[in-house]
């Protein structure tokens, strides 16, 4: 299915972007830190949704794909905001 695919690679490009900013963390401010932890909150449960699509053994609807494409998106929005910050 397109929207399964589409899911895995939005999946493997917030694992690259978060395996960059961990490796630059660090070094950032509190209040940067403090985002970040919020993204790792987020991530997690992107993750714990991700797999609960890709589980076949669970019957998943429209709408809870569309609202875990849509987290995915914001996650990838923050990590974007966090590198920006990281590099500025």
């Amino acid at each position: 299915m397109e929207l399964y695919e589409e899911l895995g690679k939005l999946s493997d490009t917030l694992k690259q972007q978060r395996d960059e900013i961990r490796l630059q963390i660090h070094l950032a401010t509190a209040d940067l830190k403090d985002d970040w932890e919020e993204s790792e909150r987020e991530w997690g449960h992107f993750k714990d949704k991700l797999a609960e699509i890709i589980d076949e053994s669970k019957e998943t609807t429209a709408e809870f794909v569309e609202k875990t494409r849509i987290v995915g998106e914001e996650l990838k929005v923050a990590y974007k905001n966090i590198q920006r910050r990281l590099t500025s």
